[in-house]
């Protein structure tokens, strides 16, 4: 199984720097909250981090542009950011957007992912 995570950003370069700007000046319109739990203002958060680099499940991130190019095939009915199980090329929705709203924290999207990958 693998995980792909897709933000609620874009890829350009000026979508990141105004992405950035918006954490910073006006966190609670923050669109991606998916970026705001494991990137932080300006730097990947410490704990999201080290639980990335030690999972043993395959992870792979996209801005929502990079995943919407590289799953032409996948249905555009997703509302992102979003959390998908990756199985023979099927995505499976494993964290909603929704579910993503609501967090706070890297540790409560880590716990989610560990409950839903078991």
């Amino acid at each position: 199984m693998k995980l792909v995570f897709v933000y609620n950003a874009d890829s350009g370069l000026m979508d990141r720097l105004l992405d950035n700007v918006h954490k910073i000046v006006s966190p609670s319109t923050y669109d991606c909250n998916l970026c705001a739990i494991t990137h932080g203002k300006f730097v990947e958060d410490q704990l999201w981090k080290s639980y990335r680099e030690s999972s043993k499940v395959e992870m792979s991130f996209y801005h929502k542009d990079e995943f919407l190019e590289a799953y032409k095939e996948e249905p555009a009915i997703h509302e992102f950011p979003v959390v998908f199980s990756e199985d023979d090329k099927a995505l499976n929705v494993i964290i909603d957007a929704h579910a993503l709203n609501t967090m706070t924290t890297s540790e409560e999207l880590i716990e989610e992912i560990s409950l839903r990958t078991r």
